[in-house]
């Protein structure tokens, strides 16, 4: 079924490819990029709003809202094939299940967003490793992009930025380690770590190869959720030794392609990792959470137009009520006349926001930064 959007596209006078592309390099544009990151599942069915328009997903909300298209696309270049979900046993509010990454993941039997108890890895030891890596990270067939469909889905003459997916050296190994067990293995087998970093990298590659050929992309997008509140999972030195060459390595190649925006989505305290990012070519964070961190302003003042930042709304004061969600708008203005710089929700939209404060969020926002 077509989604109808409920709201008019903000207006303007460039291509959303040439707004993006203007604002993430300080040059003038006719109004603020328009775009959000999504929401929480519980939205979809708490949110009268949606409920009423069958809105389901994160896609057709896009789509609902009316807001700037950005797109990215890329290869496969995680497991090949992923592990086979499905349920050990459950209780009478869990299940315990084998996930995709191999975990053995205790979930809330309703389904609602939370972090899974993790129960234990399949990768233990170096060996475990070994095996996994025979069995599903290979650079086989499976890997191999059908080229002619994604030109077919994404032309020359778009008018909406494209980014081409970088993929992750660190954050998937979390996933796959679980955040206790790569904290350990770092100490206890660190040769295999970088040998599982090094294996991400040659997927990335591989991708990268069949793709940066056929496209004009605009940006490159990544995923590195390896921080909390207070501060990244790994240790520095490692991080700086062994998953930097690795990201100065593939901006080797966005660089000899004219890519030369590049973000990552790491939640949490990034000041840490930033030198690292920027020395490697990851010039822009992605959702930009503010609370485990600091306001945006405060690091776009440190480092310039060295950075740029895409999110950094407080999703604490957008669901604090329309007060606060006017103070907080108020101080991003100078961020957004800077340059480089795109305001959204600072992670996926949680439902303690209510549907009709969200609208008038994106009203405040349209009055704040569209064409007036």
């Amino acid at each position: 079924m077509a989604i109808s959007p409920i709201r008019p596209k903000w207006k303007g006078t460039l291509t959303d490819r040439e707004r993006f592309n203007r604002q993430m390099h300080y040059q003038d544009i006719d109004r603020c990029f328009n775009m959000e990151f999504g929401y929480w599942e519980e939205n979809f069915h708490l949110w009268k709003l949606f409920r009423d328009h069958n809105i389901r997903n994160n896609r057709e909300a896009d789509i609902f809202f009316n807001f700037d298209r950005i797109e990215v696309i890329g290869g496969r270049t995680w497991m090949s094939p992923p592990f086979e979900t499905r349920e050990i046993s459950r209780d009478s509010k869990h299940k315990v299940i084998i996930n995709s990454d191999g975990l053995l993941a205790e979930v809330p039997l309703d389904s609602h967003d939370t972090i899974p108890h993790f129960l234990r890895s399949s990768i233990e030891t170096p060996d475990d490793w070994q095996k996994v890596k025979h069995e599903r990270f290979q650079i086989d067939a499976t890997r191999t992009l059908d080229i002619d469909a994604l030109k077919r889905a994404h032309p020359d003459d778009r008018v909406y930025p494209l980014g081409i997916n970088t993929g992750s050296m660190i954050g998937k190994i979390r996933d796959m380690l679980t955040f206790e067990g790569l904290a350990y293995a770092c100490y206890d087998y660190p040769e295999m770590v970088e040998d599982m970093v090094e294996t991400a990298c040659r997927l990335v590659e591989h991708s990268l190869d069949q793709l940066l050929p056929h496209f004009q992309f605009d940006f490159a997008a990544g995923w590195e959720d390896i921080c909390f509140n207070k501060g990244p999972i790994v240790r520095l030195d490692f991080f700086e030794s062994v998953v930097v060459p690795r990201y100065k390595r593939i901006d080797q190649k966005l660089k000899a392609h004219g890519i030369d925006i590049w973000y990552t989505d790491c939640d949490g305290d990034v000041r840490p990792l930033l030198p690292g990012f920027l020395a490697s070519g990851i010039n822009c964070l992605f959702p930009y959470e503010v609370n485990s961190c600091t306001h945006p302003a405060d690091l776009l003042d440190a480092y310039g137009r060295d950075l740029r930042i895409m999110g950094g709304f407080d999703k604490m004061q957008l669901g604090a009520g329309r007060e606060a969600i006017d103070r907080y708008m108020e101080t991003l203005v100078p961020l957004v006349a800077r340059g480089g710089y795109i305001p959204f929700c600072d992670h996926r939209c949680p439902p303690n926001v209510s549907d009709q404060d969200y609208l008038y969020y994106l009203d405040l926002k349209e009055k704040t930064f569209g064409l007036t």
